[in-house]
């Protein structure tokens, strides 16, 4: 049996236990007798994954199934090959589902013809419809799902205790996830998803990308305002040729270093 590396009690977080970049930050949440996934990444690194899960001594039968926090391939382009892997059933926003069902590949960022991006969107059924104040009971975890839209119109996170999963709503370093016409982003609903982060008791932020992090009133504020002057920009894209804090992140799980808090 591979040790686990718990990143919080009852929390996985799967680059972590590989300690090499996957993609995606995928999320095991450990709920006793049964556990889910947030999120699963490309379908190149699945088979990896569900060695990982098999060597950490998780039994694959106990796998409550798969949550899509958005539809995004970089998040979901996976979905089938686990789904068939795991023999598991696949949660999502309704908004997310019907990209995830037909394999949209424009709008899930699959395909960019700018950036020369062309990947497969395998289409794949989602099997429960899940929003917001809902609450997932996996094993004895109890886990309650936000509907945050703004970078996606399904963008989901979800709450356990004090740890939100917070998707792609924020970073450590204060980015967010693209804002993108063609991808269904809106910047006004995007900063009251980041208000309600700021508002809630939630004390540890685990984002999609990149390390966990303490929340910070002052840059969710700082985000906050500079998405607001969005608004009025006519000069904001999603062209970035680089993000420092992934590159330093990599290097983190590369050397097997866990995070503090």
């Amino acid at each position: 049996m591979k040790a686990r590396k718990y990143l919080f009690p009852d929390v996985i977080e799967l680059n972590y236990q590989a300690e090499r970049k996957l993609g995606v930050n995928v999320y095991l949440v450990d709920g006793g007798d049964s556990f889910i996934l947030i999120d699963i990444g490309y379908e190149d690194t699945v088979d990896e994954i569900v060695d990982l899960i098999r060597e950490m001594d998780f039994s694959l039968a106990k796998c409550a199934g798969i949550i899509a926090t958005h539809a995004d391939a970089d998040h979901a382009q996976g979905l089938a090959r686990a789904k068939s892997r795991l023999k598991v059933p696949v949660l999502a926003h309704g908004d997310s589902a019907r990209l995830l069902e037909v394999g949209d590949r424009v709008a899930t960022f699959a395909s960019i013809d700018a950036q020369d991006i062309d990947l497969e969107m395998p289409p794949v059924k989602v099997d429960r419809l899940i929003g917001e104040g809902e609450i997932l009971e996996i094993g004895d975890k109890k886990i309650e799902v936000w509907h945050t839209p703004g970078h996606a119109v399904g963008q989901l996170a979800f709450r356990m205790g004090n740890l939100l999963f917070s998707g792609d709503n924020i970073y450590k370093d204060g980015c967010v996830g693209a804002i993108d016409a063609h991808h269904g982003s809106d910047i006004e609903k995007f900063i009251r998803s980041l208000e309600r982060i700021s508002a809630s008791d939630t004390e540890f932020l685990l984002p999609s990308h990149g390390p966990a992090f303490r929340k910070d009133e002052a840059l969710l504020r700082k985000t906050i305002k500079r998405l607001e002057g969005y608004l009025r920009m006519a000069d904001f894209g999603t062209c970035a040729k680089s993000w420092p804090l992934l590159e330093q992140w990599e290097k983190e799980v590369l050397s097997g270093k866990m995070p503090k808090f």
